[in-house]
Order: structure tokens, then sequence, then C-alpha cells
């Protein structure tokens, strides 16, 4: 008898599921924020993470505001900041587009895509790469891609910029 039957049933649907799951993830792809005339193709999520719920990312050392908040709160910080900027965007549509982004790790970076290939990895919370942060930084957010509130308050800019509102971002952009 093979070793995959002589494991236990629920073993063997286990394997199936997550193997089933890591392809499901290796085929995903998806476009890492970035000025609309340089976007391509990424994966930010891999088999691994999907398989195991651990993101593949490098982590920094942690920014004051990252050290002293959390995810609540930096979405907080960022909505009062968007809203006296005029960036149209809510809770839901920033938590979604996060979660999906850097499962909410505001030091994820992605090392294994085209843009980090090219020597500009996507950072943070929103996963947004150099170019893009230094092109949508909203003034009264710190100039550290990788701290959380600027990096959603750039991002939702920039999806404010693309798409109209962070909310319309429903899938890998």
């Amino acid at each position: 008898m093979s070793a995959i039957f002589a494991a236990p049933r629920s073993a063997r649907l286990r394997n199936l599921v997550l193997t089933g799951l890591a392809t499901a993830g290796v085929a995903a792809g998806a476009v890492t924020l970035m000025p609309s005339a340089a976007s391509a193709a990424e994966m930010p999520q891999t088999a691994h993470h999907v398989a195991t719920g651990v993101h593949r990312a490098h982590t920094a050392p942690q920014t004051a505001s990252a050290a002293s908040g959390n995810l609540d709160g930096w979405i907080k910080q960022s909505l009062a900041i968007m809203k006296a900027k005029g960036i149209p965007g809510s809770y839901e549509g920033l938590h979604r587009n996060i979660m999906r982004e850097s499962s909410g790790n505001p030091n994820a970076q992605n090392n294994y895509d085209v843009n980090a290939k090219n020597g500009i990895p996507s950072k943070g919370l929103l996963q947004v790469i150099d170019p893009t942060f230094k092109a949508f930084h909203v003034a009264g957010t710190a100039n550290s891609s990788t701290d959380p509130v600027a990096n959603i308050t750039a991002a939702a800019n920039y999806a404010a910029h693309r798409y109209g509102s962070i909310d319309n971002v429903n899938s890998a952009y």
C-alpha cells in the first residue's frame, strides 16, 4: 500500500486541500500599487502563504507608529487624514485590501515579484512600491513607505486617482 493511502483519511484530505490551495495561490496573479504607466503583474501571496497562513515577507525594523499602534488604530488615523484631504475611502475598503495585501503586517515586503527583481519591492500594509509612495504621499504623514499610516494614506490616494476610491478595489491592484 502506498504511503498516501496508509495515512488516515483526514490527513489525506488535509494534504489534498493544502495542495489545491497552494496550486490556486501560485496560479493567482496580482498587480502591485504603482503608477499606471508602469503596471506589472506579481504574485504577492505564495503557495507557502496560502497553505500555511505564513506570509513570506522580509520583516524590517518597526517604525515608531508601527510599534505604538495596531491595525484598527492605523486605519482610523488614515481615515481622519483622508477626510481632511478629501481622499475617499471607508474602513471596510481599507481593511479588506490590507488583509489581502499584507495580512495586516506593516513590515511585509514582497521580495519575489517583478518589482523586487527590478529593485523596487512592494512594502507595507498595502504593498506600495517606493515610486508610487513618493508620487501619492500625503503631506502630514511620515515620509516612509513602511510607516503604517503613511502607507495606507498614500495607497488610498493612489486608489482614489486610479479607481475613484480604495472601496472600488476588490481584487489585487
